[in-house]
């Protein structure tokens, strides 16, 4: 895989003193690619909250189901996946790829350590293409333009992939108007998934843990309603069952009855 984005000359180096989102989400999936920082704010988290685990789960199971059904019944062989963490089972590309693979990946992220593995670990089919754009979400215009100048042709469907990133912009308009102008650039077709945070099976302890989670250095991370989550997908076609809790969007029958609501509400959508 290569990055075609006109990258600068010297990388930011990785701050090894400060927790970092992907790192701590890594630390939770059993991953092994943290830091002691990450790993001290990632066990004070889940102390408060130790559901957190179980988010994070539901959180990559939901994207494999929501990618298996883009690629497959919805036939889209274009993701643009932004806050993409690091490296771990299923991610976006495997999915995909597996179904389709002449699928064309773009990743998105601009932590120094994600962009390293990445470049290491996101390889794709000889058929397809992976690529990874180190940019920000604040940033849709410069993530739009690299993507359709390396890999993706905005004139055809893309499936767009917000998943855990969103609850980083903590004013909703904000929000609202960075998704608004990434779809907006995208054809008819084109699908939105969203996965974030919220308050409302479990609010107190939540709260409590988020709390450390900001003091702690990393990103700020701003708990949503599902109500809040839905209004990312004004003007859009959702697919059924709507905006719910993730491990209640579609899944597999033999996990039915072992399915309990977590604090983490995801969604699909087609733009008409």
């Amino acid at each position: 895989m290569t990055d075609h984005s006109s990258p600068p000359t010297t990388r930011p180096k990785i701050d090894t003193t400060v927790s970092h989102s992907p790192r701590i989400w890594n630390y939770w999936l059993g991953g092994k690619d943290y830091y002691p920082v990450d790993r001290e704010v990632g066990d004070r988290f889940r102390e408060v909250f130790p559901d957190i685990v179980e988010i994070a789960r539901s959180s990559r199971t939901f994207l494999a189901r929501a990618v298996e059904h883009l690629a497959g019944a919805a036939g889209i062989r274009q993701f643009l996946d932004i806050g993409t963490g690091l490296p771990t089972v299923d991610n976006t590309h495997e999915v995909a790829q597996r179904i389709a693979p002449e699928a064309r990946i773009v990743y998105v992220d601009n932590d120094p350590l994600v962009l390293a593995h990445a470049r290491a670990l996101l390889v794709g089919t000889p058929q397809g293409v992976t690529e990874y754009i180190d940019a920000d979400l604040r940033d849709p215009g410069r993530i739009l333009e690299a993507a359709g100048r390396t890999t993706l042709d905005l004139d055809r469907p893309v499936a767009l992939m917000l998943l855990n990133i969103l609850g980083h912009i903590p004013d909703l308009d904000e929000a609202r108007s960075i998704v608004k102008r990434l779809v907006d650039a995208l054809p008819p077709g084109s699908h939105l998934a969203v996965a974030d945070g919220t308050n409302v099976v479990r609010g107190r302890e939540f709260d409590e843990a988020i709390a450390i989670w900001n003091a702690g250095g990393s990103v700020p991370y701003t708990l949503r309603t599902p109500g809040q989550i839905t209004r990312f997908f004004d003007g859009l076609e959702l697919l059924e069952p709507g905006v719910v809790s993730c491990p209640h969007w579609r899944p597999d029958p033999i996990d039915f009855g072992l399915i309990r609501e977590v604090d983490e509400f995801c969604g699909v959508a087609r733009k008409p």
